[in-house]
């Protein structure tokens, strides 16, 4: 249930690990925090809520989580688009996310990156 005030991230990742730590990370924080571990996942939750912070794996087991950002746009234009990934990529953005943060992240950075686009995006 999202609380007033607060606000709201979906993570989506196939790694539970990273699903627990990172909740732990932003509930701490004062976020509204939902999960998906699945693209499928990730679209019910993206049809049925509004996010103010989208973070998605690049590789989920069941689509590419690219694949995600027509949805998050056009039900959500406002939503912070962060791209997760453990792969090396030679490029240093992907069109459509607001920003790249390969895997292991840094909680710090993380926050400090969802602060800045949350204060864009007002």
């Amino acid at each position: 249930m999202f609380v007033a005030g607060k606000p709201s991230i979906l993570i989506i990742d196939d790694d539970t690990s990273i699903l627990r730590t990172l909740t732990k990370v932003f509930q701490r924080k004062g976020y509204f925090v939902a999960t998906a571990e699945k693209g499928k996942e990730a679209i019910e939750k993206i049809s049925n809520n509004h996010y103010d912070v989208a973070l998605i794996d690049l590789c989920l087991d069941d689509m590419e989580g690219t694949d995600l950002f027509p949805l998050i746009h056009s039900t959500s234009p406002l939503t912070v688009k962060i791209m997760l990934t453990g792969k090396f990529l030679w490029q240093t953005s992907i069109e459509g996310a607001d920003a790249l943060l390969t895997k292991p992240i840094q909680p710090d950075r993380l926050l400090s990156i969802i602060e800045n686009e949350l204060k864009n995006k007002c």
